[in-house]
């Protein structure tokens, strides 16, 4: 029987987030199209990544995806790093990264078991990505275990009590008869890759425990606006 990780990782293999927005054109043209694309649907990404402030410091991406925040990090100057589960994704960014004369030091990794020694980034920066991994609590450690004491981490996780999760209640639990389900196993079963799992504030804030100085905010997106003309991915 395949595993847990294999299975978000066959399902991820097939198509990196967003890749449609290339419209089979792995691009110049079609990399600047998906990021303009991306900070139209999510402009708060730019406010939260802060990209700029990080010339010169050492920042890990967790789960690059496209690499379209990637590649703003690269540009702003950083000392860059990042991670994703699947080759597809990794392969992509280095195309990315090759059209556009930038540099960073790309590898398939575990979120899990990251590869990197103790206290050296500045910044551990992933988005969308960790709610996918069957240990995320595993994940989120691994995360503070590389930040130097003092550094950042931006995370962005699943909110639980979304609209999306509602209307996906909707569809798979009330519609079809089986109203006990809860929301924790509409998104296991039904939103993107095998266990995806969302986070109630409390919830999110259990997964950093220790952190003293923790800022989390709930944002309202295109997903639960049905907005889906166009994907946005990372």
């Amino acid at each position: 029987m395949e595993s847990a990780k294999g299975l978000v990782k066959e399902f991820w293999q097939q198509a990196a987030c967003g890749e449609e927005a290339l419209l089979d054109s792995p691009t110049k043209e079609g990399f600047r199209r998906q990021s303009e694309l991306r900070y139209q649907l999510e402009p708060f990404i730019l406010e939260f990544a802060e990209f700029d402030k990080y010339r010169s410091k050492k920042v890990l991406e967790i789960g690059v995806g496209l690499g379209a925040d990637h590649q703003k990090f690269a540009e702003a100057g950083a000392d860059l790093y990042g991670i994703d589960l699947t080759e597809r994704a990794i392969n992509l960014v280095q195309q990315r990264f090759q059209l556009m004369g930038l540099c960073s030091q790309l590898s398939v990794g575990d979120a899990e078991q990251l590869e990197f020694a103790d206290e050296i980034f500045d910044l551990v920066y992933s988005w969308g990505v960790i709610h996918h991994s069957p240990d995320t609590p595993k994940a989120a450690k691994e995360i503070l275990r590389v930040l130097k004491p003092g550094g950042e981490f931006k995370v962005m996780i699943y909110h639980k009590y979304s609209f999306v999760g509602y209307m996906l209640w909707l569809r798979y639990a009330l519609m079809k008869l089986r109203p006990f389900m809860s929301l924790d196993q509409i998104y296991n079963q039904y939103l993107e890759s095998p266990g995806t799992k969302a986070y109630s504030i409390d919830e999110a804030r259990k997964l950093f425990e220790g952190v003293e100085d923790i800022n989390i905010k709930v944002v309202l997106t295109h997903g639960d606006l049905l907005d889906k003309n166009s994907p946005a991915g990372q």
